[in-house]
């Protein structure tokens, strides 16, 4: 079966979890989930570009996180949508690729651009004399259009070698379309595939991680032999940082282990979990641990709300 031709039945996703009754329901709860997930992170790359006084390399970096939760959003909810009311769950092959590519490089541009902070948070708190010198918010814009093209180009490779393969299977047991299931289906050499998916996975791995333990090697070496005002710093200033880089390795850990291991013997509604984790968590997590922790982005939040309200009133009072 050609590549380009073919297509992927999907497991169905009441048989999944074993409740066709509740289709609508799932349809339902998973457009309200999406929609949450637009709006915060709208509103806080709306709120980072008007205001002048967030224009600074760290708010930046934000920016491009929540650009990418939405990139990575959108790979994953119309598709599902559709899936979940569909009867006959089936995609094409070249939608399945773009899933793929889409899906790939949001992980790759998140894990990235985590790095960069992290290499940001270490200027912050290690140089921070040097800091404004050293991180300007032009380099800023730099670091952020190299790793969104590097990643770009690297997932494209990927993509390429997978659209070459001949496929003599069309049965995917997932709720999107993951790389490593695709290329089992191929009955055609995969050696290149599967050499350059390590190769892939290492730079995707390595790259970013060499910069984040280099970090907080520095950050902690700091806090611990510098000031209790300095430890209080580098603590507000990090702890979202953590989080997210935490919860979104430990999302990627799942994805792996559902995609390379046989979960058969796990519970239906855990395997949904793991598999969905770092797709939906991570766009959820950051916005609310980002706009809650930096204050600046708090209380311009706060500002522009109460401008809002304070012009409803206004133009009520004058109707009236």
């Amino acid at each position: 079966m050609a590549a380009g031709v073919a297509n992927f039945t999907f497991l169905r996703i009441d048989t999944y979890i074993h409740v066709g009754a509740l289709k609508y329901l799932c349809f339902m709860m998973t457009a309200v989930l999406y929609s949450v997930i637009v709006l915060i992170n709208t509103s806080l790359i709306v709120v980072i570009c008007v205001n002048r006084s967030l224009h600074e390399p760290m708010y930046m970096f934000l920016c491009s996180l929540f650009v990418n939760e939405l990139y990575g959003s959108t790979g994953l909810f119309p598709f599902l949508l559709l899936q979940i009311l569909s009867d006959i769950h089936t995609v094409s092959a070249s939608a399945c690729f773009l899933q793929i590519y889409c899906l790939y490089t949001y992980a790759n541009i998140e894990f990235c651009t985590l790095a960069v902070m992290s290499y940001d948070r270490y200027l912050a708190i290690c140089c921070p004399l040097q800091y404004n010198t050293r991180m300007t918010f032009n380099k800023a814009l730099i670091f952020i259009a190299v790793l969104w093209f590097y990643c770009f180009v690297k997932f494209m490779i990927t993509l390429f070698l997978n659209i070459r393969l001949t496929l003599c299977g069309n049965i995917i047991h997932s709720l999107y379309c993951r790389n490593y299931l695709v290329v089992k289906l191929a009955c055609s050499d995969t050696r290149v595939n599967n050499f350059y998916g390590i190769f892939g996975t290492v730079l995707t791995v390595v790259v970013p991680l060499l910069p984040i333990l280099f970090s907080y090697m520095k950050i902690f070496q700091v806090c611990f032999s510098g000031s209790k005002q300095t430890r209080q710093k580098a603590v507000s200033t990090c702890t979202p940082h953590l989080a997210s880089l935490l919860n979104f390795t430990f999302g990627c850990f799942f994805e792996i282990f559902q995609s390379r291991f046989d979960t058969g013997g796990m519970p239906s509604m855990l395997r949904i979990i793991l598999s969905l984790y770092f797709l939906i968590i991570q766009p959820l997590l950051n916005p609310v641990m980002y706009g809650l922790q930096m204050s600046k982005i708090r209380n311009t939040c706060k500002h522009v709300l109460c401008y809002k309200l304070l012009a409803g009133r206004r133009d009520q009072m004058q109707m009236c």
